[in-house]
């Protein structure tokens, strides 16, 4: 019964927002992007294109609200509530602008944030096992993520476009849930995109994407992004220009120093999105013979803790060295989260080379005294996150680029660093 209360009350927030602010979305082309991972990238590589075109757009993601020119961090949830879709909808309407992207998490729609909006185009990417605990269960997960596809397949725009991973076990959930004619439903891949790159352009991923793109994990999100370039109607040539001139994403593969070790800040917090970030490293950036060391924890506060034995597993394949510490504890026991990360990493993995230091400003330092030249740090779980979530509702300002920097700017690092004393929350 509470369930539904709450239901109710979301929904006509919801409904409210809408009215108040004038059915913002009716003039606007909007683009709902969903999936586990890449959301904010793939948004990101379609606002570029969009601009590459000469359009003016706006955007929201768990990484910035954008409207027209005027940018500012994201510090609130990923997909807002209350009126703050509707608001900032009405507000690129009145700057004028002609595309407006949003990335659509699963809770926001199961607190109905994505209605009453009328939707020009929905994009699905991925799903893997994620916010298990606050959905009860993957099946309830996923439902969030079709709910989206229904809900903007019913959209009073003359035509929607649906863009669907054809690579995805779950894709026919996502079909079925558009089926009807007058919707145009796209199946993308992302290896027919690197076959069309090789064929279209006679270029190599690398060289088409650019760096950044090209990594492993960016190649799904630039095959999406290129059937929104094909909408725009733009060629082959000028999308691979766009991607190969894209900036990155902060907290995404941010190459924070290069010399004399690599130093990477991502926001990767499930197993996958984490695996696939250590072997575009280890492909792509770490030198012949050398070592990766990660700075790796995981959220609490009811958040998927299953998957914590999972990304130790990962990280003891991967990484030389390793280094737990504090990702969102919330008000469980920190150290409780380290040691079920702890529990994964394989047992052949030498003890010696594995650190607990709560403090995370502190376990960096400890990973940056551990690098040697060719080698690569990598810390994961924050990324551009402003903030981390402690005990008792509080929150310790947070940015973890601008850490690693102060960190980087020092001349040296004491060699009698001790452990003991960085064991400090």
């Amino acid at each position: 019964m509470i369930k539904i209360l709450f239901s109710i009350y979301h929904w006509c927030w919801a409904f409210l927002g809408n009215v108040l602010f004038l059915f913002p979305s009716k003039d606007i082309f909007v683009v709902g992007v969903t999936g586990t991972k890449g959301k904010s990238t793939t948004l990101e590589l379609m606002n570029a294109l969009a601009e590459y075109s000469g359009k003016k757009t706006a955007l929201i993601s768990s990484v910035r609200r954008k409207v027209d020119n005027n940018t500012k961090k994201n510090t609130g949830n990923t997909m807002p509530g209350r009126f703050a879709i509707q608001r900032f909808l009405r507000d690129a309407a009145r700057a004028g602008c002609a595309y407006a992207f949003i990335e659509v998490s699963s809770q926001g729609v199961a607190q109905h944030r994505h209605r009453f909006i009328e939707w020009d185009m929905a994009v699905f990417l991925n799903l893997a096992p994620e916010h298990i605990e606050s959905h009860g269960s993957f099946e309830r997960y996923r439902e969030a993520k079709v709910e989206f596809f229904r809900t903007a397949a019913k959209s009073k725009k003359p035509k929607k476009y649906f863009v669907i991973n054809k690579e995805d076990e779950n894709r026919a959930y996502f079909e079925n849930a558009v089926s009807d004619e007058e919707n145009i439903r796209i199946l993308f891949s992302r290896r027919e995109f690197m076959k069309k790159i090789k064929e279209k352009a006679g270029m190599s991923a690398r060289d088409f994407l650019g760096e950044w793109v090209s990594a492993e994990f960016n190649i799904e999100n630039a095959s999406a992004a290129y059937e929104f370039a094909k909408i725009l109607g733009m060629s082959i040539e000028k999308t691979g220009e766009v991607f190969r001139n894209f900036k990155g994403v902060p907290g995404r593969l941010e190459i924070v120093s290069r010399e004399p070790f690599t130093v990477v800040v991502d926001y990767a917090h499930t197993p996958n999105s984490l695996e696939a970030l250590y072997k575009t490293l280890v492909k792509n950036y770490l030198s012949s013979s050398r070592k990766m060391i990660c700075v790796l924890g995981s959220a609490s506060g009811g958040r998927d803790m299953w998957k914590r034995s999972k990304m130790g597993e990962i990280a003891g394949k991967y990484c030389s060295e390793i280094v737990l510490t504090n990702e969102d504890p919330y008000d469980e026991d920190p150290q409780k989260i380290i040691n079920e990360i702890q529990s994964g990493i394989s047992a052949d993995f030498p003890h010696s080379n594995i650190y607990e230091i709560l403090d995370r400003k502190s376990a960096i330092e400890k990973a940056m005294s551990l690098a040697k030249e060719g080698d690569v740090v990598v810390m994961t779980g924050k990324g551009s996150e402003s903030s981390i979530h402690i005990a008792n509702k509080k929150k310790l300002e947070w940015n973890e680029r601008e850490i690693v920097e102060k960190i980087l700017g020092k001349k040296k690092i004491p060699e009698d660093y001790r452990d003991d004393i960085l064991n400090i929350i």
